[in-house]
C-alpha cells in the first residue's frame, strides 16, 4: 500500500489545558480524531456518509501513543496523518503532531480502527470506501494543510 500523508493545523485552546497550561494527554487523542476525519473528508469520504449508505462505521480498537514534550496553551499544531494499512475490517494509521513554531515532535500514535456494523459487529470495510481511499493515495502527493 502507497501511503500518504495528510496535515491538519489545531490551535490549543485554554479548554485543553490543564491548571498548568499544558495540554491535558487524554486530548492529543482528540486531536488525532479530528484530523482522521480530516484525512477522510480529503479523500471525498464523510463519516455520516459512509454509515448512512453502508451501515458501518469505524472505531478505535488500538491506541499507543508516546509523548515527547508538551503543547502548551495557545501553541498552533500540525497533526500528520499517514494511512499505513488497510484489509479486511482494519484501517491503520501513524499520526505525529508537532509543534509549528519550531517543527519540534510532541507526540506520536499508532491507531487501529475497526470497521463495525450498527450492531457493533465486525463488518468488512465497504469495497467502495477502499476504492476511494486507494484512489487517493495513489494521488500524487501536493502540500496539504
Amino acid at each position: 500500500m502507497t501511503s500518504f500523508s495528510e496535515s491538519w493545523p489545531i490551535r490549543v485552546y485554554y479548554e485543553d489545558t490543564d491548571h498548568g497550561g499544558v495540554v491535558y494527554y487524554a486530548n492529543y487523542l482528540k486531536f488525532m480524531e479530528r484530523a482522521r476525519s480530516e484525512f477522510l473528508r480529503c479523500a471525498g469520504l464523510e463519516l455520516d456518509t459512509i454509515e448512512a449508505e453502508f451501515g458501518v462505521m469505524f472505531a478505535v480498537r488500538q491506541a499507543n501513543v508516546s509523548y515527547h514534550a508538551p503543547a502548551r496553551f495557545n501553541e498552533m499544531l500540525n497533526v500528520e496523518s499517514a494511512l499505513v494499512e488497510m484489509r479486511g475490517a482494519r484501517i491503520a494509521f501513524k499520526q505525529q503532531i508537532y509543534r509549528q513554531s519550531d517543527g519540534l515532535l510532541l507526540t506520536e500514535g499508532d491507531i487501529q480502527l475497526a470497521c463495525i456494523s450498527r450492531d457493533g459487529s465486525v463488518s468488512r470495510i465497504p469495497k467502495a470506501v477502499t476504492e476511494r481511499l486507494q484512489s487517493h493515495l495513489n494521488q500524487p502527493e501536493e502540500s496539504s494543510s
